[in-house]
């Protein structure tokens, strides 16, 4: 069963990196601190980097497994383990985490070390979340992960993020209370915390939908889906840009990855019962949550919300229940960590000259920072879907699947090609486009080599999975065929509802 520890290495090394520079204090020089954030971050990279090469792309089942008693009284178990869903979101982590490092290296002045270790112990979490396979195990990291996200957004955002923290963190919290009411339940029924327990657990209908709608509380706010949505609009324009890029980029996928974990598997019945509901739910996400882009007057306020409804074409893939649409909402989730990470650099990159991300204020951008306005406006086009970029791919697949499954859901689905394409080109217009708007905007230095490297190691990635979409269908094909046929097998004892 064990496997190297590599799991384990990829989750506390960082954690564990981001303690030492914890404990550097802020006496060390600048230069230094941020030099060995970016080492810490390149070693936890590689670290993952063994869980593409030496991953079974044939094998359904979890691998580079470990397993050690941590509570044996309450049978709760270290017990770590990827497949082919967990496995290309971690590989997005640690990668993100390495962009952050560079994006925050001549931004973040105050309290560097701080402001690194709280990234370097998020990632490792993050990964942790991704790698739990006990229940208990999964919700401690789960819930840890909020306190250096809090931080980051309260010590480092922006006038209003107190506020701002403070509804991320109650809106996360208390939809993950109903969560952990389930594993309790589920811990009753089987004695054991291990998923692999609850996968195999009869339960009847009635069960089914109330433990289906505890995960979703917690899933459906991370994800997030509507009506849940709006705190995220709120933490984004508050957070700092590495804050920004970690929340869309990883954070939200933690919900999409947590359904098809926890709560459809965990529930299939209940999963098919309610497909339509969550259907409905993200048609409104990707066609409503569209419009509200367009009106938004702030440029992160407009990726924010762009986000939503990009998360929305996940869920839907989900709800299918078909290959196509799973391995769609996989790559949809993958590419959207790389072209969302990269609109909130492109904003950041602006704000740290100008310190407005108000769309008013600029205008003519692309005559004083053509090379900046070049990667821009390829990561608004890989938003809106253009064939090419890795932002068409997932669509696609899912709308695919979504016309076979009814064709009305697979039409109200594709408007957001049209409606992505509106309100990314009416932002691009109206910042890089025409007349130098002002003095401010005159005044603009295009980008250096820190903020070249970071978005064109994103172009890079964005242009590569769109064209060679393989990368990430290979990990998941096998596992998405044997967690389909969990979901054909009803768990409702032969006795009845």
């Amino acid at each position: 069963m064990q496997h190297n520890h590599i799991l384990s290495y990829s989750i506390w090394l960082p954690i564990l990196a981001g303690f030492a520079m914890l404990m550097m204090g802020s006496d060390c020089k600048a230069n230094f601190t941020r030099w060995l954030a970016l080492a810490f971050s390149l070693l936890a990279f590689a670290i993952t980097l063994p869980l593409y090469t030496q991953f079974d792309f044939a094998k359904g089942a979890f691998q580079f497994e470990e397993m050690l008693p941590w509570i044996p009284s309450f049978n709760v178990n270290y017990h770590l383990g990827i497949d082919g869903i967990s496995a290309p979101l971690i590989l997005l982590t640690s990668f993100t985490t390495v962009i952050v490092v560079i994006a925050a290296w001549e931004v973040i002045t105050k309290n560097i070390a701080q402001y690194m270790a709280a990234f370097l112990i998020m990632s490792g979490l993050m990964i942790g979340v991704f790698s739990a396979l006990d229940g208990l195990l999964y919700y401690v990291f789960w819930e840890a992960m909020l306190i250096p996200m809090f931080l980051v957004i309260g010590i480092w955002g922006g006038e209003n993020r107190v506020y701002a923290t403070i509804k991320f963190f109650l809106y996360t919290l208390l939809g993950s209370l109903l969560m952990l009411v389930a594993f309790i339940y589920l811990y009753h029924q089987t004695g054991s915390f291990e998923i692999s327990d609850y996968y195999q657990l009869p339960l009847s209908l009635k069960a089914q939908v109330l433990i289906f709608m505890a995960f979703f509380m917690a899933f459906a706010v991370k994800i997030p889906m509507w009506p849940v949505h709006t705190w995220l609009p709120d933490a984004h324009v508050e957070a700092p840009t590495g804050g920004s890029v970690v929340l869309a980029a990883i954070m939200l996928k933690l919900g999409g990855y947590s359904f098809l974990r926890f709560a459809m598997p965990i529930a299939p019945d209940a999963a098919h019962y309610l497909s339509s509901f969550m259907i409905t739910l993200s048609l409104i996400a990707i066609v409503y949550i569209a419009f509200v882009a367009l009106v938004q007057k702030d440029m992160k306020k407009l990726i924010a919300y762009s986000s939503i409804s990009h998360m929305g074409f996940v869920t839907l893939g989900f709800f299918i229940f078909s290959q196509l649409g799973l391995e769609g909402a996989m790559v949809q989730m993958i590419s959207h960590g790389f072209i969302s990470a990269a609109m909130f650099l492109c904003v950041g990159v602006l704000y740290d000259r100008m310190h407005s991300r108000q769309i008013a204020d600029y205008g003519g951008v692309v005559n004083t920072m053509p090379v900046f306005a070049a990667f821009a406006v390829l990561f608004a086009m890989a938003n809106s879907g253009l064939p090419g970029t890795s932002g068409f791919v997932g669509e696609f697949m899912v709308i695919l699947a979504a016309v076979k499954h009814n064709f009305w859901v697979g039409f109200l689905a594709a408007t957001t090609l049209i409606f992505g394409a509106a309100y990314s080109l009416w932002m691009v217009k109206r910042v890089f486009y025409g007349d130098i708007a002002n003095m401010h905007v005159a005044d603009l230095k295009d980008i250096n080599k820190r903020e070249f490297l970071m978005l064109a190691i994103l172009t890079i990635m964005v242009i590569g999975l769109g064209v060679y979409p393989k990368l990430i269908t290979d990990f998941t094909h096998t596992s998405a065929i044997q967690w389909l046929s969990h979901m054909a097998v009803s768990k409702i004892p032969a006795a009845g509802l």
